[in-house]
């Protein structure tokens, strides 16, 4: 067989299947849609979790492992003020705020090219903007995020992995200094997406 008859044998092959996702404590398959765990000894360390390690591990009162929630809720005609904003120092349009344990400060994190690049958010700043949301929608330490486009005048609580998926998708869609239509055009889709898939009520 002469190498140009190889190599259109080898262009025709279809490409070798990813590998299956397994479960990052018991190495089971992982089902599509499968949930996620904040390992509380690493603090922002997400793992996968099959349907059992979830349930196992994520409703333990005193466990490492602590069940990222599925709840999507959209404030609607929430804004938050200018002069708040400012005295937050986010210098963009674009961020999520996640609360921390105990001292009740929180991180702001700034989805962009490099990633997200993240500040610490003074406690009783934090505790004003917190008080600004209504009370059944603050989001939980460590496992959910306040998440802001003040350009677009969206206003989230989501799941924390919701934000390291923006935030994947914008650092390969971002082009130039402020993103450009591309980035811009897949923030709009992932907000729209976030309406469609948000759970029914109740739902975590």
């Amino acid at each position: 067989m002469s190498t140009a008859v190889r190599l259109r044998a080898l262009a025709r092959r279809p490409p070798p299947a990813a590998p299956p996702q397994r479960c990052d404590l018991c190495a089971g398959l992982l089902p599509a849609g499968h949930r996620h765990l904040l390992d509380a000894a690493d603090g922002t360390a997400l793992v996968c979790a099959c349907g059992a390690c979830a349930l196992l591990f994520g409703h333990q009162a005193a466990g490492r492992y602590r069940l990222v929630p599925r709840r999507r809720i959209r404030l609607a005609g929430h804004r938050i003020d200018d002069l708040l904003w400012a005295a937050l120092g986010v210098p963009v349009h674009l961020a999520f705020f996640v609360p921390e344990e105990g001292d009740g400060a929180a991180t702001a994190s700034y989805p962009g090219p490099l990633g997200a690049p993240c500040a610490a958010v003074d406690a009783e700043l934090w505790r004003e903007l917190a008080a600004g949301l209504p009370e059944q929608a603050r989001p939980a330490a460590g496992v959910e995020a306040l998440l802001v486009d003040r350009q677009a005048g969206e206003h989230w609580i989501v799941p924390v992995d919701d934000c390291r998926r923006l935030v994947a998708v914008l650092r390969a869609h971002w082009k130039g200094l402020s993103g450009g239509p591309a980035a811009r055009a897949r923030i709009t889709d992932f907000f729209r997406e976030l309406a469609t898939d948000a759970p029914a009520p109740g739902e975590l």
